[in-house]
């Protein structure tokens, strides 16, 4: 018997992902000197968990 996947059963990961890019929005557009350094810190908060994992990676292999 299949089991069904049912992404909406355990919500953990959404909560703490959405919560990861609100504070990594704050910092980096707090961060920023002009308008598109805030662009760009906005899309860099889109992607926080690239630079966790790379920074682990990074830790890890040393």
């Amino acid at each position: 018997m299949k089991e069904k996947c049912n992404a909406a059963s355990n919500p953990g990961g959404g909560a703490v992902y959405g919560l990861g890019m609100i504070g990594a929005a704050i910092f980096y557009i707090g961060q920023a000197t002009g308008f598109w350094m805030g662009v760009l810190g906005f899309l860099k908060a889109l992607i926080w968990p690239v630079f966790l994992v790379y920074e682990a990676f990074k830790y890890l292999a040393m």
